[in-house]
């Protein structure tokens, strides 16, 4: 990319000609004036600088979405050039929320990276919003969701189911339609012929939910009203694995996932939930490309069902 569009990406990236000039190692007047010269050459202003930080012009707008245009085409040039060797050498930065991070990728990549040792793997976590728009700007080259809203902007295959169950401690509930961890490891819960807890014994329950914005949260609201109970929230947190914990503390009841579960839990207790939300599909979603790497691919096809 010509060093006068790098310019202006890197200012609208930064927020401000002084990090912009920082992070090109350039001075501040030198890059001020590399952009002055592109504005004057269009005759228009692509940033309005008493904003703070910096936004884009109309024009600035088509010129970003434009410059969008010629990286990603560099990119994929460069990938193709990179693939001809095969998977021999080449990265892979990949984006999980904690939950995926933690519970999902840890296998996945250790197969990965036995198989293809010359790649160097990054792993980044945030929530999957953000993770959202880091695939958007290329910042990252595959993550992970279940939201279809966010399924539907990128190019997208199937990477695994989960199952939502209610983590209660034996001495909070106990019940005979109670799971062990044991049983939940071994399926039992998958099963149809798996009772379910009362709506009954739910509305009398204390929670720990995820904060809104969060997929489980959702979900959690939507459980919520098909059994018609007004839920008595405890604590809104961020991480799953903290409600997790605070349910095995005997805090409150929280909404868990399957995949969480280890037979190491004590004092926890497990039930199915009547309810079609309870069962989440994630997706594996890509940047929408004409070309996509052999290591994203080879990393996508690790997790397909």
């Amino acid at each position: 990319m010509e060093q006068e569009l790098e310019y202006i990406y890197a200012v609208h990236k930064a927020g401000s000609f002084s990090k912009a000039a920082e992070s090109l190692h350039v001075t501040q007047p030198a890059l001020s004036m590399a952009v002055k010269k592109i504005e004057s050459s269009i005759g228009m202003s692509l940033f309005d600088r008493k904003a703070r930080p910096l936004e884009l012009t109309k024009a600035g707008k088509i010129y970003i979405a434009s410059i969008g245009k010629i990286l990603a085409a560099e990119e994929e040039m460069n990938a193709q050039i990179r693939d001809i060797d095969g998977l021999k050498s080449g990265s892979l930065c990949i984006g999980g929320s904690h939950f995926i991070n933690t519970c999902i990728l840890p296998e996945i990549m250790t197969e990965y990276s036995r198989r293809y040792p010359g790649i160097k793997l990054e792993l980044l976590e945030a929530s999957s919003a953000f993770l959202a728009d880091m695939l958007t700007e290329r910042l990252i080259d595959i993550t992970f969701t279940c939201r279809d809203d966010i399924i539907a902007q990128f190019t997208h295959y199937p990477a695994f189911h989960d199952h939502i169950l209610l983590a209660v401690s034996s001495e909070i509930l106990s019940l005979e339609c109670a799971l062990s961890a044991d049983d939940v490891i071994s399926g039992k819960h998958l099963h149809a012929e798996c009772p379910c807890i009362p709506f009954e014994a739910m509305s009398q329950l204390e929670y720990v939910i995820l904060s809104e914005g969060n997929n489980l949260h959702d979900r959690a609201m939507m459980i919520f009203n098909e059994a018609g109970i007004s839920p008595k929230i405890k604590l809104e947190i961020s991480q799953l694995s903290t409600s997790y914990h605070l349910a095995g503390a005997k805090f409150g009841a929280a909404f868990v996932s399957d995949k969480m579960i280890n037979s190491n839990e004590n004092g926890l207790s497990f039930y199915r939930i009547d309810s079609p939300v309870t069962e989440r599909l994630f997706y594996t979603v890509l940047p929408k490309r004409e070309y996509t790497p052999k290591a994203v691919r080879a990393f996508s096809e690790l997790l397909r069902p």
